[in-house]
């Protein structure tokens, strides 16, 4: 596994436990890109939401456009995934808690 794919699989964790510790399971992306700065992934808005669409695509979280803003929203996969009871390839599988 090359480097950029080692942090892309983090950065997708990183987004899946972001969401799992809200209340509302949902974040709009500003929200999400300071918490992955805040876990040392700088990251352009661009590169992000290219993540948030393949978490999409895996059926890890929902999007909804809200006036150009994306909401995120975590699935119940997502929460597995997150929480380490489901495995996706390409995304890291969290550590024991």
């Amino acid at each position: 596994m090359s480097y950029a794919e080692l942090v892309a699989t983090d950065v997708r964790l990183r987004v899946l436990q972001a969401l799992e510790c809200d209340p509302d399971y949902s974040h709009n992306e500003d929200v999400v890109r300071m918490a992955l700065g805040a876990a040392g992934h700088n990251i352009s808005r661009d590169l992000l939401r290219t993540e948030l669409y393949w978490l999409q695509e895996q059926g890890a979280v929902k999007l909804e456009d809200h006036d150009g803003l994306i909401v995120v929203t975590l699935t119940s996969r997502g929460e597995d995934i997150a929480l380490g009871r489901a495995r996706v390839p390409g995304i890291k599988r969290p550590g024991p808690r």
